[in-house]
């Protein structure tokens, strides 16, 4: 009895140390980091990387023989007395770093729970130590040969199940995180049909996602790219609205939203304090922040943040009061959460119904001088050294290469270069207004950002901003003219 106990500790042990050591060898960056994280010099941090899975994949290879158990037990010993020590220390000092311990299978920040794990994985090593001193032991695989036929094929039952309860558990994982991703996509199509004007059956009994309007807004303690620890209360000191847009690295729709997400930080700074959560370390949010031209992203290792605002997938966003407490549903998707913006940004331009600005001082750089009036229009305002203008370039010239029969005509304002403007090629007729003083009539904040124009000549909507919510307005149906 005592001897198949031996053997299944120091093969519970191999097996842990070559799961670890592979799954850090998936993922060398993020072991690098790790190490890092817990207080390695950054020139070290590479190399004891590589010596900690090498020490991993030594000690499973030294406890499997007989002749090796003692000094492969006393190795795992020593490594997770080693491993605890640093986590204790780091909790001690108020850090959580990621501990990376199974790489790019399993990686969280350490906690109470990791200490558990290795103290529970400590004790068995103690076990297989002590065991081994005290007796000459076997090889940790010998008792296979001295099983019985029906022993035997018991046995490789019960690893086959094992082996297929463990990826029935990873596929199921995996299928939970695609399936929040699916739901973002499902979003997206909802409200592609719905601007073409297929409404789809409103789900009344359905479950809302996100906390309920009026609920406190869960308190928070991040760190932001700049290096400073931000709070909710500090978010909220600018006594402005706050949105929390959150996202996740590999996210498409994410990719697709976080421009405009940058120009509503730096155009509507004065009305919005936009805080872009990312679900990963410091190094990711700083990644990401670049990428993108956010001027600040805040780390959210473990999703914490996420889950404590209920969020059910990438990108979403809730809308905090400046008294903090939940004032918007938690929407999903880069439409959904633009339309949010909207709503919140709802004073900028010209109130509906005022008559559009003249646009006769203008010169005109392209196509016949546009008229105000006789057809709903969207005035668009550009500048070819905008970034956020590139971003949308593209998708720009191919909505003109087929615009839908109902669509506005699109009139492009450009407050910059001439010849910049005109290597655009927008099909669309292009006017210059070098010193943005018609995009001041219009109340606009800067550029991209349009206001639709109806056929009568007077302001339909509110100003918007960023591509996204610019391209909706090209693509939705047609616009509903103000009495």
């Amino acid at each position: 009895m005592l001897e198949a106990l031996m053997s299944a500790a120091r093969i519970l042990l191999a097996a842990v140390f070559v799961v670890a050591a592979f799954g850090k060898l998936a993922d060398l960056e993020g072991a690098r980091r790790a190490v890092r994280e817990f207080g390695a010099p950054e020139r070290l941090a590479g190399a004891l990387a590589a010596a900690l899975v090498a020490a991993e994949l030594a000690v499973a290879a030294l406890l499997i023989p007989g002749s090796t158990a003692v000094a492969g037990a006393a190795g795992a010993l020593a490594l997770l007395l080693l491993f605890t020590v640093a986590i204790a220390t780091s909790l001690a000092r108020g850090r959580a770093p990621d501990c990376h311990c199974f790489g790019s299978l399993h990686s969280a920040p350490a906690g109470p729970a990791t200490l558990a794990r290795n103290g529970a994985l400590a004790a068995v090593a103690a076990f297989a130590l002590v065991g081994s001193l005290a007796e000459s032991p076997a090889g940790a695989f010998d008792w296979v040969g001295r099983l019985s036929g029906s022993e035997a094929l018991a046995v490789g039952l019960g690893v086959a199940l094992a082996v297929f309860v463990a990826a029935g558990g990873t596929a199921f994982v995996t299928l939970l995180r695609s399936y929040g991703r699916v739901l973002v996509r499902v979003e997206r199509l909802e409200d592609v049909l719905a601007q073409a004007g297929y409404e789809l059956e409103a789900l009344d009994d359905a479950p809302q996602p996100g906390l309920a309007r009026g609920t406190p807004a869960p308190d928070f303690e991040l760190v932001a790219t700049s290096g400073a620890t931000i709070t909710l209360e500090n978010l909220l000191a600018r006594r402005l609205p706050l949105l929390l847009v959150f996202t996740s690295p590999g996210c498409a729709p994410c990719e697709t939203l976080l421009p405009d997400v940058a120009s509503w930080q730096s155009a509507h700074a004065d009305r919005l304090t936009v805080a872009v959560f990312a679900d990963g370390d410091i190094a990711d949010a700083r990644a990401t922040a670049r990428e993108h031209g956010l001027e600040v992203v805040y780390a959210d290792p473990g999703a914490e943040v996420y889950d404590a605002y209920e969020g059910n997938g990438t990108p979403s966003a809730v809308l905090v009061s400046d008294e903090g407490t939940v004032v918007s549903r938690l929407v999903a998707g880069p439409g959904a959460i633009a339309e949010l913006v909207a709503e919140v940004l709802d004073a900028p331009g010209l109130p509906p119904g005022a008559p559009a600005p003249a646009l006769d001082e203008l010169s005109v750089l392209s196509g016949a001088a546009p008229s105000l009036g006789g057809r709903d229009s969207l005035v668009l305002f550009w500048n070819p050294d905008c970034g956020f203008c590139r971003g949308m370039h593209d998708e720009l010239l191919a909505w003109e290469s087929e615009p839908s029969d109902s669509a506005p005509q699109l009139v492009v304002i450009s407050s910059g270069d001439e010849e910049r403007t005109r290597d655009e090629a927008f099909r669309s007729p292009v006017l210059l207004d070098p010193h943005f003083s018609v995009g001041g009539a219009f109340a606009a904040a800067g550029t991209p950002s349009a206001v639709l124009i109806d056929a009568e000549g007077r302001v339909a909507s509110k100003v918007v901003v960023g591509g996204e919510a610019i391209l909706g307005r090209l693509r939705g149906p047609r616009l509903v003219h103000v009495a």
